[in-house]
């Protein structure tokens, strides 16, 4: 058993390694939270923000934060539309620490793989690149669970490294970059079709990263686009311009 401690507070995250005859089974098991304005203690945060009311916190004064406590529905406090937009040299610092942390990681799990560090607006971009295909796939995790799970933890490691705040994106094997295509073709096809008919259409229930690339691609059409409901069952509405 490993285990890789970054703001104890926030987190635990534990790496199990049990060999067997044919691969080596790599288990993360990611239990994250966060602080928000909720009289009972911890509640779940969220994910980015898509401007749309997904989460208050991360460069967006206009949305408010939603999480789930209890059976209840409570909210933070509007971002601070003061706070500094951060520096290239600060993003490139955030990159590094995630980097060296994914490192490990990689070493503990016995995997190969090239770490790429970019910066894209206001955001670090932090990629681990495949040198034996499919190898990977454990560090991704079905629906990119794992990879969501580790984009929170190299946050947090970029954060305790900058003292600030981290937004960086993680992507593993191109998922993401896959990914992106696909909701791009899908928003799409559902925009043609709005176009069409008239009528508004509701799409499957998606994570923020998901409904992010959505609400772009329709920004960017005559049409609008909405979320509805609570995570997990959260999805795009969209519909014709009015």
């Amino acid at each position: 058993l490993f285990k890789r401690t970054l703001a104890p507070a926030f987190y635990e995250g534990f790496v199990a390694i049990e060999p067997s005859a044919q691969a080596v089974e790599l288990e993360l098991v990611v239990d994250f939270r966060a602080a928000a304005s909720c009289g009972n203690g911890v509640v779940e945060q969220g994910e980015d923000c898509d401007d749309r009311n997904e989460r208050a916190g991360d460069g967006c004064d206009a949305c408010r934060l939603e999480p789930v406590c209890g059976d209840r529905v409570v909210e933070a406090p509007e971002t601070d539309a003061t706070a500094p937009t951060k520096t290239g040299d600060l993003l490139e610092q955030e990159g590094d620490a995630a980097a060296d942390y994914l490192e490990g990681l990689l070493d503990i799990a016995d995997l190969d793989g090239d770490i790429d560090i970019d910066v894209d607006g206001d955001r670090a971009q932090v990629s681990i690149v495949e040198v034996n295909a499919g190898e990977l796939k454990k560090l991704v995790g079905v629906d990119g669970e794992v990879l969501d799970a580790l984009q929170e933890l190299s946050r947090l490691a970029a954060a305790q490294a900058t003292g600030q705040r981290s937004r960086l994106m993680l992507d593993i094997g191109g998922f993401r970059l896959a990914r992106r295509r696909e909701l791009e073709a899908l928003a799409q096809t559902a925009i043609d079709e709005v176009t069409s008919t008239g009528e508004p259409v509701r799409l499957a229930a998606m994570n923020a990263f998901e409904r992010k690339v959505v609400h772009d691609v329709v920004s960017a059409s005559s049409l609008s686009s909405e979320s509805e409901g609570v995570d997990p069952d959260r999805r795009i509405v969209i519909r014709p311009a009015s």
